[in-house]
């Protein structure tokens, strides 16, 4: 028997006939709400596989007061580096499935108002909210929502939510502190495009904090920029850089899409990398390996899993922490060298 005739949707009924158990039996094989034995467990499940029964996910839902899914509200915005968003997606799709939850991608950029229809529709457990900014619009009613959430970022105040990220300031002081322990006595952060400083994106700024705090306490001078994206863009964006800045010896990138026209620019103009320019970036290392780059990796994988294990432990009713911060760390390869009187070795 593999279903019912005129293409009917099979119920548990069917499967309990089939496979000669009570439908509360068949229910709790699927749920796991209670203890059956392997015989009969092996016996319904045999029986579901043959008759091709797929629990119908509005009926689950209104059972269990659960739909199993999750939705990551991830709005497509100027300057976004969507490779790099991606691995955060990607990391969230496969670890929710881990926790037996289907992930409803939300792009559209419609702030409080989207979450507000999110919540209201029934159609999603719980919400992770990705490009948050420092004064994030949507963090308000994330407190008030009886919807349980995760900000993969934090705004400024973090009161009585649940944030985790890379500590981006403190990748912005490693990357200085590095190029200061190998001599270099002016640095640059070529940063994200302007329209992220613009919007008040948290990682943008907070690495910018980072940046200029080291420079101030280790006696380096730092420039700062946004850099826009295309590699004629970035082109320009060093050329005026090196015109008005020539002494800059050190540069830390932090738009994915800009290293490559860096290091393909800096010889075009003179700079031998690393001899005359080291450059660091805050990128994935996936692309910094294949580059030869130092840089200080940005664990794409570990925020997204990290971000939903928080968000089942809230829909578990478990308190969590308000910000988790990754600690960041420096892979030092071949596009950074030390200075005369330099310190820091390789």
């Amino acid at each position: 028997m593999s279903g019912r005739a005129g293409g009917e949707q099979v119920t548990i009924a069917d499967v309990a006939r089939h496979a000669g158990v009570a439908a509360s039996t068949v229910s709790y094989v699927l749920s796991g709400k209670r203890t059956i034995s392997a015989v009969t467990r092996d016996r319904v499940l045999a029986s579901v596989r043959a008759l091709g029964y797929h629990p119908h996910a509005g009926a689950r839902a209104l059972a269990s007061r659960k739909a199993n899914v999750i939705a990551l509200v991830l709005p497509l915005r100027t300057g976004m580096q969507v490779p790099v968003v991606m691995q955060f997606a990607t990391a969230v799709v496969t670890t929710a499935r881990r926790h037996d939850h289907d992930v409803l991608l939300v792009t559209s950029d419609e702030g409080p108002a989207g979450l507000h229809r999110i919540a209201g529709s029934a159609m999603v457990d719980g919400v992770l909210l990705m490009d948050v900014e420092l004064e994030d619009s949507r963090a308000p009613l994330l407190r008030e929502l009886p919807l349980p959430s995760v900000l993969i970022g934090h705004p400024a105040d973090s009161t009585a939510l649940a944030c985790v990220d890379l500590d981006f300031r403190r990748a912005g002081e490693l990357c200085v502190e590095h190029l200061a322990a190998a001599g270099h006595r002016k640095v640059a952060l070529l940063g994200a495009p302007a329209a992220v400083y613009a919007r008040g994106t948290g990682f943008a700024h907070r690495t910018r904090a980072g940046v200029v705090e080291a420079a101030g306490r280790l006696g380096v001078e730092a420039v700062t920029l946004p850099c826009e994206e295309g590699p004629a863009a970035v082109r320009a964006d060093l050329a005026a850089l090196l015109e008005r800045h020539p002494d800059v010896t050190g540069l830390v990138v932090q738009n994915e899409s800009a290293v490559g026209p860096v290091l393909a620019t800096l010889p075009s103009l003179g700079r031998r990398v690393p001899q005359d320019v080291s450059v660091v970036a805050i990128c994935p290392d996936q692309f910094a390996e294949q580059s030869g780059l130092s840089c200080v990796p940005v664990p794409a994988e570990e925020v997204g899993r990290q971000a939903v294990g928080l968000l089942m432990r809230r829909l578990s009713g478990e308190p969590v922490p308000e910000v988790t911060l990754l600690p960041p760390r420096l892979t030092v390869r071949d596009t950074s060298a030390v200075r005369d009187g330099g310190a820091a070795g390789r």
